[in-house]
């Protein structure tokens, strides 16, 4: 029988990929996925970009590149976080394949078995179980509508000394949760006070409905004094773009770019030189804004229908916050109802969610649930929380 690493025994299968196990039946409308919906994606534009690094540059896009990204890209990246507040020189950031990697790289650099992690409660799983795999301690601190509670999370911080915090701050995964200006500056504050590396994961920030969010901590950092050096930042084109490029990027301080890219390379050796070059091309064509646009209009009516949804099909049995971004809503079951129970009846009903019980790091509340809106038109959302009503 094979030996397995014993790191292993700390992590178990996603509950979320064994729920898409079920969702193979005919007539099922789901809300249980966190994708982007795929007949927004600027198709056109991303082949327009392909088209043109295989033309102008093929055999350097399809030869093997440099461990910290491609050249063209990384400049792009960074002129495109300047348009976000943030200045950073193009060494100043690694490519990385998805943000997932960048936070695989983070555990990988940062997290020595029984180190302490301070998490939201909830937060995304995939990272639950990466900083898991690498031996983390993990603690959750509480949420609400405006993100964490940032008096909670400094008594943990000067409590436990963690190795560092991993944030969601606008409209994170699952919670749709935005941190606001105030508690952004607080927790740098925080951070440079107690030396705390502060990795902050900002996947959705574009996603916005009516207004942009406050700057990231990363660009907030230049106002409080210490604190540039204690911000991971973690940026993604995989929810504004397309997940199927695998083009994410972190930026951090330089002896945590090294030994990441020292990991990196031991990995993968370096994230596909042809998506890094398209994704670069694509930044240089003037389409992104109209495309997001397109995205932002679309999932803020989608959010819209589904809330009000939720109010006519539910009504008292479920509370939850209207998200102002992202791609979720985070609801609760009323009167102790537990969400396990009522997602096989859904399902009964041909209608899928996630519990919300495996976003928790510890004590999880199993009266949670997260509903995805982005890839469902409003058709189906009507007729799927209209079926989630009679499985109550």
């Amino acid at each position: 029988m094979l030996q397995f690493a014993d790191r292993l025994k700390n992590v178990e299968t996603s509950a979320i990929r064994e729920l898409f196990k079920l969702l193979g039946k005919p007539g099922i409308i789901s809300f249980a996925g966190g994708f982007p919906d795929p007949a927004l994606f600027d198709a056109e534009g991303i082949r327009i970009a392909a088209d043109a690094v295989l033309t102008n540059n093929p055999g350097a896009v399809l030869q093997y590149g440099a461990t910290e990204g491609w050249g063209p890209l990384r400049e792009g990246l960074s002129g495109f976080m300047k348009n976000k507040g943030v200045t950073v020189a193009p060494d100043g950031l690694i490519v990385t394949t998805g943000s997932q990697q960048a936070l695989d790289l983070i555990g990988k650099t940062m997290i020595s078995p029984g180190d302490k992690v301070i998490v939201e409660a909830p937060t995304f799983l995939a990272t639950i179980q990466c900083f898991r795999l690498y031996g983390a301690d993990i603690y959750g601190a509480p949420i609400d509508a405006d993100g964490v509670q940032v008096d909670k999370l400094e008594k943990m911080i000067d409590e436990l000394k963690p190795k560092l915090v991993y944030l969601v701050p606008s409209f994170g995964n699952p919670s749709g949760a935005m941190l606001s200006l105030e508690r952004r500056k607080r927790i740098l504050e925080i951070a440079a006070r107690t030396k705390t590396l502060i990795v902050e994961d900002d996947p959705y920030c574009e996603l916005y409905f009516d207004k942009a969010p406050p700057p990231s901590m990363l660009a907030l950092s230049d106002q409080v004094p210490g604190s540039r050096e204690w911000i991971a930042h973690c940026g993604s084109f995989s929810k504004i773009l397309s997940p199927g490029l695998r083009v994410g990027w972190l930026i951090a301080q330089p002896a945590l770019l090294a030994n990441a890219t020292m990991c990196k390379q031991f990995s993968d050796a370096h994230t596909s030189n042809l998506t890094q070059a398209t994704a670069a091309h694509y930044l240089t064509l003037g389409r992104m804004d109209t495309a997001l646009g397109v995205v932002r209009k679309t999932y803020a009516e989608r959010a819209r229908v589904m809330a009000a949804c939720l109010r006519k099909e539910l009504g008292n049995a479920i509370e939850f916050n209207q998200p102002q971004g992202g791609m979720f809503f985070w609801a609760k079951l009323t009167e102790g109802g537990n969400a396990n129970e009522f997602a096989q009846r859904a399902i009964e009903k041909l209608v899928a969610f996630v519990p919300g019980a495996p976003f928790f790091a510890r004590d999880p509340d199993v009266s949670t649930l997260r509903l995805s809106f982005a890839t469902a038109d409003v058709a189906k959302i009507e007729e799927g929380i209209g079926r989630l009503g009679q499985a109550l």
